[in-house]
């Protein structure tokens, strides 16, 4: 088993970027799908590190591999090493906290601009405010002990940190443009433009390369600090 577990839940949110950040510093690592029970065969002492990905259900959806994978991620949390989480992964990682996850009554897609509220060692390559991608319609609370990061203007509670090692987001800077219009392909149909807090399709492709390669950057310094945590 490899020391960096990748966690998904579905085809469609795969590591994306950040498998090729861990490929790109020849990191071993390992996709692991939770929504399969792949999680029942791990040694859950060994992960020096873990991610959690997004998907399309809710935390709250009676899906029982869903308790099985709070459980884990408890488990390292207990462990103490470094946990980073996209989107359903920040809310899995809130909820593994104890904090509640409740649908926002909209949905928030596009490129929104977040606004950084705090100091933090997770954010010190970060402007004031920077794009990053969103498409969801839950929201997580911000658990006991936890110091809330991130905001944006129709999602309050954009990101945490929790300890020194764990970092829960709502956004997604693992997105890469194949990835981006694989959604807009397989799943546009769910999208409502009239909704002020959905940005319209042609203009979240607009200058779209652009757009992921910058979101690509500040990610690598959220996993840069990430990685280095583990390996320090």
């Amino acid at each position: 088993m490899s020391d960096i577990l990748v966690l998904t839940h579905v085809d469609y949110c795969p590591a994306a970027y950040l498998g090729e950040f861990l490929d790109a510093r020849g990191e071993a690592w390992r996709e692991v799908r939770c929504d399969l029970g792949e999680l029942a065969a791990l040694d859950l002492d060994r992960p020096k590190a873990v991610a959690v990905m997004g998907g399309g259900m809710s935390v709250n959806d009676p899906l029982p591999w869903i308790e099985a994978e709070l459980a884990a991620l408890r488990h390292f949390i207990g462990r103490d090493i470094p946990l980073i989480g996209h989107c359903l992964g920040g809310q899995m990682l809130a909820r593994a906290l104890g904090a509640e996850v409740r649908h926002m009554g909209y949905n928030e897609g596009g490129w929104q601009p977040l606004r950084r509220l705090t100091a933090s060692p997770w954010l010190e390559h970060l402007p004031d405010e920077f794009p990053i991608y969103q498409w969801h319609n839950d929201t997580f609370a911000i658990p006991q002990g936890a110091v809330r990061l991130l905001s944006s203007p129709w999602c309050a509670n954009q990101g945490f940190s929790w300890g020194d090692k764990l970092l829960a987001l709502q956004g997604h800077p693992e997105m890469t443009v194949g990835l981006v219009e694989e959604w807009f392909r397989d799943a546009g149909h769910l999208l409502d433009e009239s909704q002020p807090s959905q940005e319209k399709r042609e203009q979240t492709r607009e200058n779209l390369h652009d757009k992921v390669t910058a979101m690509n950057r500040l990610a690598d310094g959220l996993y840069s600090h990430w990685l280095g945590l583990a390996n320090g």
